[in-house]
């Protein structure tokens, strides 16, 4: 990270907690995005929301990305979607949502990564909408961290991450691990 914008973050939440005389203490749990979804954006949202439970001495509850492009619907109007985030190369992650008339979201099966060409009609085949960061007008959701307040029910059935050992769900390897793969000619080892 470079530029005084990116060492200005943890700045700023701490003055935001400030101006609403909210302290380390008051904070009950920390939600962070668990992907799919950029490999640098999850990796900065994860290290704060790690460094944020620690200082608070609260549980970390990770939420799909995905679960959170629905949540951010305004309005959140009942009915099937198909939440899609570009995955780059072609492809998008999906998954399949539910919204019933009372708001509650339940995902519908397992996300995973479809080419971009076949997103459309793969949500018409789930007789869904594409939603997400870039679809077009009407059908863009970009999410939004209001958005966790809609999936308090999802919230409350996940187990806290273990901060030692939790990392997002990428969705694919990182750009960097693809190429030193490919000039080494082996799997690059994680320890």
């Amino acid at each position: 990270m470079r530029g005084r914008e990116h060492e200005a973050l943890m700045p700023a939440v701490a003055e935001l907690m400030n101006e609403h005389g909210i302290g380390a203490d008051a904070i009950d749990r920390v939600v962070c995005g668990a992907g799919p979804g950029s490999f640098t954006s999850l990796r900065i949202a994860g290290a704060i929301a790690k460094g944020i439970a620690l200082a608070a001495v609260c549980p970390l509850v990770p939420v799909s990305s995905l679960a959170l492009v629905v949540a951010s619907m305004i309005p959140l109007a009942p009915g099937r979607y198909l939440a899609a985030i570009d995955a780059l190369r072609g492809e998008h992650y999906v998954g399949l949502f539910d919204v019933s008339e009372s708001g509650a979201i339940r995902a519908l099966g397992p996300e995973v990564r479809v080419p971009s060409e076949q997103l459309l009609a793969r949500a018409e085949s789930e007789h869904a909408v594409a939603i997400g960061p870039d679809r077009e007008e009407g059908a863009r959701t970009d999410p939004r961290a209001a958005g966790a307040a809609r999936l308090t029910d999802l919230l409350d059935a996940t187990p806290a991450a273990d901060l030692a050992e939790w990392e997002p769900a990428y969705g694919r390897l990182a750009e960097a691990q693809v190429k030193w793969e490919a000039t080494h000619g082996r799997s690059l080892e994680v320890v």
